[in-house]
């Protein structure tokens, strides 16, 4: 099967036992989606590089209801991404919190981790496919992600989704600033 079409695109669910097999997989898509972020010693600084992706991933496998989800085109991963059911304390980190809608606080939360497409696979519908595939084995309230500002085709995907910005992020004081994105799975029953 050739890009240009996610005909023939399978998306497999992965859970957290069998996670660390793929992890050298999960690398090479990351990589290829990312290859700005690749060798870029202000990236890896960042903690934007393949170890610190492969640290993140086996750091958050442990979270209970962690769920990866895969697209495989002739038995070769060219998409995933992978998420966790989190509290929002946990996933806004204190600073944030208060500036969060109540509503968002009170529900279900999906923090969304990765998401990533290889380059030539990218706008064929993948990473909708694979985002549904993680909401469907999460079943959140609401899904909240980081993105950076400058991933326009990441930023492009995560609107058509239906997040939508609820502010500035930093995971670490010097570290970059993300777009912190929320959106909401499940609408509010109507009054």
């Amino acid at each position: 099967m050739n890009p240009g079409t996610s005909m023939g695109v399978v998306i497999r669910s992965y859970g957290p036992g069998q996670v660390p097999t793929l992890v050298d997989a999960l690398s090479d898509v990351w990589a290829d989606a990312h290859p700005e972020l690749v060798d870029n010693p202000e990236a890896a600084t960042d903690g934007l590089s393949v170890a610190a992706l492969r640290r993140q991933i086996l750091g958050h496998v442990k979270h209970e209801g962690f769920s990866l989800a895969a697209a495989y085109s002739g038995g070769t991963m060219v998409g995933f991404g992978y998420a966790f059911p989190c509290t929002p304390e946990y996933w806004f980190g204190a600073e944030l919190l208060p500036h969060i809608p109540p509503q968002v606080l009170s529900g279900r939360l999906m923090g969304l981790c990765e998401l990533a497409v290889r380059r030539p696979w990218q706008s064929q519908g993948i990473g909708s496919r694979v985002h549904a595939e993680l909401v469907k084995a999460i079943d959140p309230q609401w899904s909240s992600l980081l993105a950076l500002p400058s991933n326009q085709r990441g930023q492009g995907l995560y609107e058509r989704l239906g997040y939508r910005y609820a502010g500035p992020y930093r995971n670490t004081p010097d570290g970059p600033v993300f777009d912190l994105l929320v959106m909401q799975v499940i609408p509010e029953p109507e009054a």
